[in-house]
């Protein structure tokens, strides 16, 4: 895809508050401070964008980003923040998995972030289990590769594969980092392909609307 516009549309805490769907929806999903911003603003080569926080836990909206007026980037509130509020802690599942489930048919695809630098957590396996289960199309990447040497890159990934396994014929983990570009090619391609067959199916599914 051709970056030719991308802007913040809005922050919702409350369904009503969300825009339709106008094509597919790229969603983000991972751990606070896990870099969900940062990659956002690398992707689309916007930086600051996304705002991004050195507090962790702090972003609990869920945040849409406009991209070439036909699709939306979403960034979900981060998960697994000990220090957070404990009430914030508990309305984070409500939120995500509400979120998951209504709008489901519009997800092309959902990019899960795990710090590579760490080993996967509960709530990682939990997340990737609830797109499973929701049939929507799971890409997981492990981010701040740049900061792992060749050696622990290579057991990085095939821990990644050991912990988070995919689906036959889904997408195997790979690794990305916003700050060098590494992955990047490899995650738009993947992206490039989730919307387009999310298209296809869109065309062929009468029942389908979007915001005109």
């Amino acid at each position: 895809m051709k970056i030719e516009d991308a802007r913040f549309e809005r922050a919702t805490a409350r369904a009503q508050d969300e825009p339709r769907p106008v094509g597919g929806d790229v969603v983000f999903l991972g751990r606070s401070n896990v870099g969900k911003s940062s990659l956002i603003n690398a992707l689309l080569g916007r930086s600051g964008l996304a705002r991004t926080s050195s507090t962790p836990g702090r972003t609990q909206t869920v945040n849409f980003y406009r991209v070439n007026e036909r699709h939306f980037f979403v960034d979900l509130p981060g998960y697994g923040y000990a220090r957070a509020p404990r009430a914030v802690r508990e309305r984070w599942g409500g939120m995500v998995e509400g979120f998951l489930t209504r709008r489901r048919e519009a997800i092309a695809a959902a990019v899960v972030l795990v710090d590579a630098r760490h080993a996967v957590s509960e709530l990682d396996r939990t997340m990737l289990d609830w797109l499973v289960e929701r049939e929507i199309p799971a890409v997981v990447v492990g981010v701040k590769a740049d900061k792992l040497t060749g050696n622990d890159r290579a057991r990085a990934v095939r821990s990644l594969c050991a912990e988070l396994p995919v689906e036959a014929g889904a997408v195997a983990p790979f690794l990305v980092s916003s700050e060098t570009a590494l992955g990047l090619p490899t995650l738009w391609r993947h992206l490039d392909a989730a919307l387009a067959e999310h298209k296809g199916r869109r065309a062929k599914d009468t029942t389908w609307t979007s915001e005109s």
